[in-house]
């Protein structure tokens, strides 16, 4: 089997082996680099030990439009701690080396990405051992470039729906994703907040209406209280200033804090 279709082939696989009764899986988000710059294997490493399904890396941007306070701060943390695309890459390819099997998606901004070249980065990303791109700020209208580069390398395109989203564009945008279909809980960026809201399970439902791929829903979730409430109606959880937060509390044993606060969001003993 190529590089590109055990890249094609992780995540499906990963949604594949969950219980369809049980806890939605947990996709945490990362920022690489965060809170040092050397950091990152160590999280991937506790969000596996965590019994989570896939991970979000985040490489830090310096306008990160989707994302709430708590990422723009440890993205501004890692961007001086000396994180960039290469360097990024280099500890997704030292993570895959130190036996992190779990699915890797990398979250960007299209600049940084245009910068170091589409192709290039499509093609780098896959080698490094990703398996999907998240580019937001990227209309749907224009992801024709991303989304040819993207299938060039085996990597999926994970495109973003809201509850404003009207029905004729979530389906179109549901027939042109990959891996799964990542719901925003609500308009606006991220962030944890108290309660799931019910245009989020809405939302669920319209997208699986118009597809059968998994569905992840994220921006806001903080405990394993939201993780249950969607048992039966997504496939993921995605979470991920909570848990930056708590990495952030605790940041001298960084990997550790992330293993215990993940476990607690699924319910398990630390």
């Amino acid at each position: 089997m190529s590089a590109q279709q055990i890249a094609g082939a992780r995540l499906a696989e990963a949604f594949a082996r969950r219980d369809p009764a049980g806890l939605p899986g947990l996709i945490p988000y990362v920022t690489a680099g965060f809170p040092h710059l050397n950091d990152t294997v160590a999280l991937l490493q506790a969000t596996e030990r965590a019994g989570c399904l896939a991970v979000e890396v985040g490489l830090p941007f310096s306008d990160p439009l989707a994302d709430g306070p708590t990422i723009q701060r440890t993205s501004q943390q890692a961007l001086r701690n000396g994180m960039n695309v290469n360097l990024a890459l280099d500890q997704v390819a030292a993570a895959r080396a130190a036996g992190v099997r779990l699915p890797l998606a990398l979250m960007t901004y299209v600049n940084p990405v245009l910068s170091y070249g589409l192709a290039r980065f499509s093609a780098d990303a896959a080698a490094a051992g990703a398996d999907a791109l998240i580019v937001p700020d990227v209309p749907l209208e224009e992801a024709g470039d991303v989304r040819a580069a993207a299938d060039a390398t085996g990597l999926a395109l994970i495109l973003l729906v809201a509850p404003t989203t009207p029905d004729a564009r979530l389906s179109v945008a549901c027939a042109h994703a990959s891996g799964f279909v990542y719901c925003v809980s609500r308009t606006g960026t991220t962030g944890a907040r108290t309660e799931i809201a019910e245009e989020a399970m809405d939302l669920l439902s319209r997208v699986r209406s118009v597809t059968d791929l998994p569905r992840a829903l994220g921006f806001g979730l903080s405990t394993h209280a939201h993780v249950d409430a969607l048992r039966g109606h997504a496939e993921g959880a995605v979470v991920g200033s909570a848990l930056l937060n708590a990495v952030a509390a605790e940041s001298g044993d960084p990997a550790g804090a992330a293993e215990r606060f993940l476990r607690g969001m699924l319910g398990a003993a630390s």
